[in-house]
């Protein structure tokens, strides 16, 4: 029997590198979709296979799925995990994750290979901040989405064609994602090792995580599983205080002492704005930026889990603490820390 064929977009990226790893793993055949120039670091299994994807180009991806199509017929599934998270000119979310996605979904149409199930790989942040009034009560999937976000808007946009394209899919919309390879929340690391911990807020801030592994877990339950034309969340069902992933971090390296500042949000305001100047000036995307700081001044990221559990029967096997445990010991192990 020939194995199933799997595209991977975004393949080359800190969660797409885990998605090719797990699916060479449970035996499929895997593409890695990246660009032209990507790093293959994490791509060394000798079982992928790659094609270049110019996902912005129309023209240019057409002849590259006809040359697919060609020589190897059609993709199973396609997981579109491909995008941006932060950018110097927010016209470059519509570009990359909207308009990206529509040209990729259009060209497998036009290829006549669409898959039999797609599934794309949102953000909680579509959203944005509703249910901040304490207690915080779960994000339901019945909520009016009102991302306060350049970055949301244009996974909200994506998801909105995803759901009139014709192609049957499964939406995903992961919280927070950390563990090995990431490089965002890294940066926390990095500020814990020098014995300072920053936080922003004087309100309650109820956040939710989910380990790559766990989030992969969950993209291969909805290949797998029957289910098509839903969106889930997916998160660890718990949430936790503003300290606690700092406090993991702390614990995992073994660092005694930390100092911990609670600035303001006006004061990150500040320096968000400042950050985003700079990246203009210097032509590198900063992590921290005006999106970021709307992101970080949310107060509620709980979301409700319970219909990922019932229908794609997914459990997260990681928590908080035994997740960071792990992740501390790659940047240590890889000499990040």
């Amino acid at each position: 029997m020939s194995k199933k064929k799997i595209l991977v977009t975004g393949a080359s990226g800190f969660i797409g590198s885990f998605i090719v790893e797990q699916g060479i793993a449970a035996g499929y055949e895997v593409w890695a979709g990246i660009r032209a120039g990507s790093s293959r670091k994490f791509l060394q299994h000798p079982e992928i296979q790659f094609i270049e994807l110019s996902i912005n180009n129309e023209q240019r991806l057409q002849e590259q799925l006809a040359a697919f199509k060609k020589e190897n017929s059609a993709w199973d599934y396609v997981i579109h995990a491909a995008g941006v998270t932060k950018c110097i000119d927010k016209k470059e979310f519509l570009r990359i994750n909207y308009e990206g996605t529509k040209n990729l979904v259009e060209a497998l149409k036009k290829a006549d290979i669409a898959p039999q199930k797609l599934i794309y790989l949102s953000s909680l942040s579509i959203f944005g901040p509703v249910r901040e009034e304490e207690p915080h009560t779960p994000i339901t999937e019945s909520d009016q989405a009102i991302p306060n976000t350049a970055y949301g808007h244009s996974k909200l946009m994506a998801e909105a064609y995803i759901k009139h394209c014709g192609v049957p899919y499964v939406i995903l919309r992961p919280t927070g994602v950390y563990g090995p390879r990431e490089r965002d929340y890294y940066q926390m690391a990095v500020s814990i090792k020098s014995h300072i911990d920053f936080a922003v807020g004087y309100k309650k801030q109820t956040i939710t995580f989910i380990y790559v592994k766990d989030l992969v877990k969950a993209i291969y339950l909805a290949v797998e599983k029957e289910a098509v034309n839903r969106c889930y969340f997916v998160s660890e069902p718990r949430g936790y205080s503003s300290r606690s992933f700092s406090d993991y971090i702390q614990e995992s390296m073994g660092i005694k002492r930390v100092l911990h500042i609670t600035a303001p949000l006006f004061v990150l305001k500040a320096i968000s704005s400042c950050s985003e100047l700079i990246a203009r000036i210097t032509k590198k995307p900063a992590t921290l930026n005006n999106d970021k700081y709307n992101i970080m001044k949310q107060r509620n990221w709980l979301c409700d889990t319970a219909p990922i559990e019932e229908e794609l029967g997914f459990r997260a096997d990681y928590d908080l603490r035994k997740g960071t445990e792990e992740t501390i010991q790659w940047y240590i192990q890889e000499k990040w820390l």
